[in-house]
């Protein structure tokens, strides 16, 4: 196994998704750390201090989306870059982008889309922070983990300032 190249907090309440993604991100050198909701994250993360966290959208307690809001919202972890790893819905995007969030990545997923969103916000932290300031890395099981693109608004702006259509985790087209 390579050197750890960076620390990543896995949020997911499912204990297989949770040893599927330590497992991958491992192989690659990274060092992971879990938690099973949206509460332990925000409990353990001031003492694991990660480089990146990925959370679930649906879990108990505190789900994905209200975490990243309290992760932004705490000065130590404002630009934490965060990517949401999850079924996303358009809701689901259009929240995340409300509250900070840097990535997505939709499941299931391919575990290379995984590692190279990963990097991207490793990456995205080296260069000096996050919080949804530089727009956002997404990734949706596709190969396009490693694209980027400077505005979720931007990218969906049609004419008119009518939104484009922006795609969905299973590929398919919504306005």
């Amino acid at each position: 196994m390579a050197e750890p190249s960076g620390r990543v907090l896995v949020v997911d309440d499912s204990e297989v998704i949770r040893q599927l993604i330590r497992v991958n991100l491992e192989l690659e050198g990274f060092q992971v750390v879990t938690a099973a909701d949206g509460a332990e994250c925000l409990e353990v993360v001031g003492r694991v201090n990660p480089d990146v966290v990925t959370l679930d959208v649906l879990m108990p307690r505190l789900d994905g989306l209200r975490t990243a809001a309290r992760l932004r919202a705490a000065p130590a972890t404002a630009r934490l870059p965060i990517a949401i790893v999850s079924a996303c819905t358009p809701a689901d995007l259009d929240r995340g982008e409300s509250v900070g969030v840097d990535g997505y990545l939709g499941k299931p997923f391919d575990p290379a889309d995984l590692v190279a969103l990963v990097r991207r916000l490793m990456a995205l932290r080296a260069e000096g922070g996050s919080g949804g300031a530089r727009g956002f890395a997404y990734g949706f099981g596709d190969g396009s983990a490693g694209s980027r693109h400077s505005s979720a608004l931007s990218e969906r702006g049609g004419p008119g300032g009518v939104p484009a259509p922006l795609p969905d985790p299973y590929g398919r087209l919504n306005g």
